[in-house]
């Protein structure tokens, strides 16, 4: 059985969730205890004793509330994944349907699904559901769990990279006064989203406390400061701007790892001639192509110029725009056409099972290579023009002011600052810590090149701030930059995309 919930599960299953006056009475179901026999699976249990398959909500809010009594009921935690054998509380009908009246699960109100602990709960809100994410977070959750035994631990994780979908839902939550009790977050300029003077606490004194400002580097700390105030307690760093390369497929198709666009194009050439996907992509979770074309951008800029079109001292009307612009739609050229049809870890998937020859992602990435066990054969370069760029992207999270559990969000924090919480999260994650005096020694020997790298890179290279990642730009910049390149995505309409930024880069405060 997996471990933890993961809402991703929830919202792929809301299809099938219909309104409680669905559950029906059917023969009188007394509440009785069931044992998981092999061809069983929740929704079909909820059919057999209710009449209604969408009431699985309540057999795993039922059993869950008995383990919490009994520990030989089973503890559900991904609702689609149970084991044989297993203990089950089936509630009485009538109690399925008072369940069913006040659950909604398009709400995210995971909460109820679980037993509370004698100090609470803490629902943790997320977006980390793939194998290499979720491998990273779950060894913070195992020392949050070692040394907070009574408290119960919610994994509330929503699909979809960068948080293309949990931000809309938490932001939901927050409004209406239910927010998590803790929530992911990119450091930087993405807590304007959430309008932090108004539903966030700030941290700084959790920062404090922890001693941890010595060992954060100074760019990160730079980031974090709104206003005077910090909201976001940094996990680790990411870097943005890598090209994953597969050896062998370069091996066999006699390609050299290019440096330049032009080299990039002419080893595109090559590897398509010979019935190979160049540069693996998928663009369903909303980001890939606006991460991309940064990538580009900056690649064809220089750091210089590229800093100058963010913060408003070069104008976008610069014709270094046009050429960048043109550069990536040369590198759309070079994609699988099935890049619609799959997300950012379909995209490194392909690299991964030699179907292309590279993939530009943050190295987020590296969490899946090493999740898959590609490490022999896949490594990392930098993408054309990028040497000696690094594209600053950092996760964190937030306490919301009114969160339901604050003490519990406060410790999960305050473990997420220390050392050894970061070592075992980032040598899983793909990250390096937030932190200076990690010791990447520790990490496993077959991935300690790697983080070393990063971090020598992260200490020597020009550090960029991501926009589309929430550190480069406010969020509205961000959202009307993702709809001009998804559009220029489109129809390549180089003069049109260049006058959009133009009026984008006016209406974030930056004239022309």
């Amino acid at each position: 059985m997996k471990r933890f919930l993961s809402i991703a599960v929830l919202i792929a299953l809301l299809a099938m969730v219909l309104p409680a006056s669905m559950v029906v009475a059917a023969p009188a179901a007394q509440g009785e205890d069931y044992t998981v026999q092999a061809d069983d699976w929740l929704s079909k249990l909820a059919d057999k004793f209710y009449g209604d398959s969408n009431a699985y909500w309540a057999i795993m809010a039922a059993t869950n509330k008995a383990n919490a009594e009994d520990a030989s009921y089973a503890k559900i935690e991904n609702p689609d994944a149970i084991e044989v054998g297993a203990k089950l509380s089936i509630p009485p009908n009538d109690e399925a349907v008072a369940f069913m009246a006040d659950f909604d699960p398009t709400a995210g109100d995971v909460s109820v699904l679980f037993a509370s602990g004698a100090k609470g709960q803490l629902l943790v809100g997320n977006w980390w559901t793939s194998g290499g994410e979720f491998a990273g977070v779950n060894e913070v959750y195992k020392i949050y769990r070692a040394e907070n035994p009574d408290v119960e631990l919610i994994h509330a994780g929503i699909a979809g990279g960068a948080g293309v979908n949990f931000q809309g839902a938490n932001l939901t939550k927050l409004i209406a006064g239910d927010p998590y009790d803790t929530f992911q977050l990119h450091a930087g300029l993405e807590a304007e989203l959430y309008t932090p003077e108004t539903y966030l606490r700030p941290v700084d004194d959790i920062l404090a406390e922890a001693g941890v400002l010595d060992v954060m580097p100074e760019d990160l700390k730079a980031l974090l400061k709104i206003r005077g105030n910090t909201y976001t307690v940094p996990l680790n760093i990411h870097r943005g701007n890598v090209m994953w390369t597969n050896t062998r497929v370069l091996e066999k198709a006699g390609v050299a790892v290019p440096a330049t666009f032009d080299e990039f194009f002419a080893a595109c050439e090559t590897l398509q001639a010979q019935g190979v996907v160049p540069l693996g992509m998928g663009t369903t979770d909303g980001f890939e192509l606006g991460h991309t074309f940064e990538v580009a951008l900056a690649g064809t800029t220089g750091f210089e110029t590229n800093q100058g079109l963010w913060n408003g001292s070069v104008s976008w009307t610069d014709p270094v725009v046009a050429q960048a612009l043109e550069n990536f739609g040369k590198m759309l050229d070079c994609t699988n056409e099935d890049r619609g049809s799959t997300g950012w870890v379909g995209g490194i998937d392909l690299v991964i099972n030699d179907q292309a020859a590279f993939n530009i992602m943050g190295d987020w990435a590296y969490g899946e290579i090493i999740a898959k066990g590609a490490l022999d054969y896949v490594t990392w370069n930098s993408p054309p023009g990028n040497q000696n760029l690094f594209f600053l992207v950092s996760d964190g999270f937030a306490i919301p002011k009114d969160a339901p559990n604050p003490e519990n969000a406060r410790e999960f924090v305050r473990i997420m600052t220390r050392k050894d919480a970061q070592e075992n999260f980032n040598m899983n994650k793909g990250s390096i810590c937030a932190r200076t005096d990690c010791d990447y020694g520790v990490f496993p020997e077959d991935r300690r090149a790697y983080f070393q790298s990063a971090a020598d890179d992260f200490a020597s290279s020009r550090i960029v701030p991501m926009v589309a990642h929430g550190s480069g730009a406010i969020p509205a910049w961000q959202q009307q930059f993702y709809q001009i390149v998804n559009q220029f995505s489109s129809d390549r309409d180089v003069a049109a995309a260049q006058a959009a930024f133009v009026l984008a880069a006016e209406d974030a405060g930056f004239p022309q």
